[in-house]
């Protein structure tokens, strides 16, 4: 046992392990955060379009597009989450440009939210 924590020594090399796994996503990727967002947004806006067009349809389908858009908005406003803590990307400026656009697909002031 490990006197200092109370835990066996032997949870070290795990730990160890894990921050080898997790270290290579410690800093934002311009290519994978550009895509996120860029991919995120577009399948939200394109399914609020389809749900607006299937209104004459049938409600039906536009609920189920409505369920799909839902997922859309979380992971938008997971985006403008990450943007807040400043950790979307590596620039401050790209951010808060990503995350005001983002507050207002989520209906969240970003501002207020980040302090």
């Amino acid at each position: 046992m490990d006197d200092r924590v109370g835990r066996p020594t032997t949870d070290r090399p795990a730990k160890t392990m894990w921050r080898r796994i997790v270290s290579r996503y410690e800093r934002p990727s311009l290519g994978r955060s550009v895509w996120q967002a860029a991919s995120t947004i577009v399948s939200y806006g394109v399914l609020w379009y389809l749900m607006h067009r299937s209104l004459a349809v049938s409600y039906w389908i536009t609920l189920a597009l409505a369920i799909l858009a839902a997922g859309f908005l979380v992971r938008t406003f997971i985006i403008f989450h990450d943007c807040g803590h400043g950790s979307f990307f590596a620039s401050r400026k790209a951010n808060d440009t990503l995350g005001v656009i983002a507050g207002i697909l989520t209906f969240t002031p970003y501002y207020q939210w980040r302090h």
